[in-house]
């Protein structure tokens, strides 16, 4: 799932921010619940959690210890979680600020229009660099946009019995069924009468100016598509219909070609990127170069091999727990709190008047419809993205671009153990009213629904102790990897400023020594790396900051082995095509995101 820090970067959770309750009586109360099916877990130990994510060999020995001492574990556990949300807010200075942000320079308030902030500007030199090579928005929406084709637990409780009842509704497979769903011949209403190319909604603008994008057909504001989940905020959703344009464009170019050889050639397209494009921009090529020999040799992705290890002995279609509960997380860290649509934006007189800087983004959550980039509703007709502001498709992001200003490409957060404050009140669990706002609480923020969880670090944390989890460092171990020293897994904002700021994760609990949760681990990985680097390089503080941020060897090695396995163990994925297959749609060589942009033709 991925990005770039600046110096106004929020955390979401912590006992020092006023605007989020107090963790540890909601925690106390779920995780006593979970001591009886920790207990069936040590007793089953073929007892598999979900139909497509299994326990690799590090999840089973963490179970196996656990038999003798189930109520320590589960208290452990306990604490482990209480600490940890504590130690991600823990670093606030400004705990009287309405929204808790971490930073003087980002002092934000949400409020009926929502965005007065001051981030820095769209010509910001500094923070433009500090994002450099770290990411582009778009990647992190796709990350978003690819889980939500591999996994979908409906079901979504942390109740005793809820984990080992859950089932995958997806098929585990990159075959884009979010987007198909099961099929024309079984929902017929997400297809054109022809039965080949997919129906498209109303035609989005640009504030009143022309665009190419569309929103989806709709019944009563909600979206008709294959998984309500690419509806839930308005860039997924905007990025599944680019997927949509494709398709149909696919389906333009090869007109005696039925249903199934277009979605064929659609999927293979999408793979193809997903391993040439988006993994690299998380993993280094060599690990790419480890699981797929041959990986980039002559324009191919591979020899015909993949050398698996994690993963070797899962069945097609299972997927590492490690990956499904903590790796693939990893995407939370990289969401910024606001995005430019389209450069159209202006936002309301009484933005530009109370902050220029910021008037024409919006929130990715808020209480306010006009303010967040929330979904589940038909969202303003005047909010199509100009894709050109998330991915490399005619500008490149560097700080010869400064001069863009509003059109230039927009980055990412970098990974780091930081989550931006609006992922402390995920819409979904927090308090809706008829006017289709959100409930707000005394400083304006999102409500939270009785006994809900809005909270996404505690849902991430409290998900990995429910699943059993083992720690970062045992997955290391498994994995043959020497596992980080404490002292180095530090919790804050990769940036020049945080090498001294930060803190390690043992100075918040005992708890943590040795044994820290493996979502917290994969993201201080990642941050480790980084700052290993910035500290070696000679050059200006901004240059440093602009160093990139990828997954480290533990982290990545989950995700891309994750991904190519499931590709390799599909007798109909692209590994499995010809060995001269290359995509029909590449440009110079390439098909990337940007390619697959520019042919659904909505740039």
């Amino acid at each position: 799932m991925q990005r770039i820090a600046d110096p106004g970067r929020e955390r979401a959770v912590g006992r020092d921010n006023p605007t989020v309750a107090d963790p540890n009586k909601a925690l106390n109360q779920h995780l006593l619940k979970l001591k009886a099916q920790y207990r069936r877990w040590t007793h089953r130990r073929d007892a598999h959690p979900t139909a497509a994510a299994h326990p690799t060999a590090a999840a089973l020995a963490f179970r196996r210890d656990a038999t003798a001492d189930i109520a320590s574990k589960t208290l452990a556990s306990q604490r482990q979680i209480s600490d940890l949300i504590a130690a991600i807010g823990a670093s606030s200075q400004n705990a009287g600020n309405p929204c808790s942000h971490i930073g003087s320079s980002l002092n934000q308030r949400c409020d009926d229009y929502a965005i007065w902030t001051t981030e820095a500007t769209d010509s910001d030199p500094l923070s433009i660099r500090r994002n450099l090579r770290a990411g582009w928005r778009g990647y992190t929406y796709l990350g978003q946009f690819i889980d939500h084709d591999l996994t979908l637990n409906p079901a979504d409780r942390f109740e005793p019995g809820s984990a080992q009842n859950a089932i995958n509704l997806r098929t585990a497979r990159f075959d884009l069924d979010s987007l198909y769903g099961r099929g024309p011949a079984d929902q017929p209403y997400l297809y054109e009468k022809d039965g080949r190319r997919l129906q498209v909604g109303r035609r989005l603008t640009e504030v009143g100016a022309a665009s190419r994008m569309q929103d989806h057909p709709r019944a009563n504001s909600h979206a008709l598509i294959g998984d309500k989940r690419n509806d839930e905020n308005v860039i997924v959703s905007q990025l599944h219909s680019v997927f949509r344009h494709f398709h149909n464009r696919v389906a333009a170019d090869h007109p005696k070609a039925d249903f199934a050889d277009v979605q064929r050639i659609v999927t293979h397209h999408y793979q193809w990127m997903v391993l040439t494009d988006f993994l690299p921009r998380l993993c280094d090529d060599a690990v790419m170069r480890s699981l797929l020999p041959g990986f980039g040799s002559g324009g191919r992705i591979s020899d015909g091999r993949a050398i698996l290890g994690v993963t070797r002995d899962l069945k097609a279609g299972e997927l590492p727990l490690e990956f499904a509960t903590a790796a693939y997380r990893m995407g939370h860290s990289m969401v910024r709190p606001v995005y430019r649509l389209n450069s159209r934006m202006q936002g309301s007189a009484e933005e530009r008047r109370m902050n220029p800087a910021i008037a024409g983004r919006r929130l990715i959550f808020a209480a306010s419809q006009y303010a967040r980039l929330n979904g589940f509703r038909a969202f303003p007709d005047e909010w199509a993205i100009d894709w050109k502001l998330y991915f490399e498709v005619d500008r490149t992001l560097e700080a010869g671009r400064i001069a863009d200003g509003i059109r230039r490409v927009q980055a990412s957060y970098k990974i780091d153990t930081s989550l931006t404050n609006p992922l402390a009140f995920l819409p979904e669990f927090s308090e809706s009213m008829r006017s289709g706002d959100l409930a707000r609480d005394t400083n304006g923020q999102p409500k939270p629904k009785a006994f809900g969880m809005p909270n996404l670090a505690y849902r991430n944390l409290l998900r990995g102790a429910q699943f059993g989890m083992p720690s970062g460092q045992d997955v290391a171990r498994s994995l043959g990897i020497e596992p980080i020293a404490d002292r180095h897994l530090r919790v804050g904002k990769a940036t020049v400023e945080g090498l001294d700021e930060n803190r390690s994760i043992t100075e918040y609990g005992d708890s943590f020594r040795n044994n820290a949760p493996l979502w917290f681990y994969v993201l201080a990985e990642a941050q480790h790396q980084w700052s290993e680097a910035a500290r070696a390089h000679k050059g200006s503080k901004e240059e440093r900051d602009a160093l990139p941020s990828r997954l480290g060897p533990v982290g990545a090695r989950l995700v891309a082995e994750s991904f190519v396995a499931l590709m390799m163990k599909d007798d109909n994925s692209v590994l499995h095509a010809d060995r001269n297959w290359k995509p029909d749609y590449a440009r110079n060589g390439r098909f990337s995101m940007a390619e697959l942009v520019q042919t659904s033709g909505v740039v």
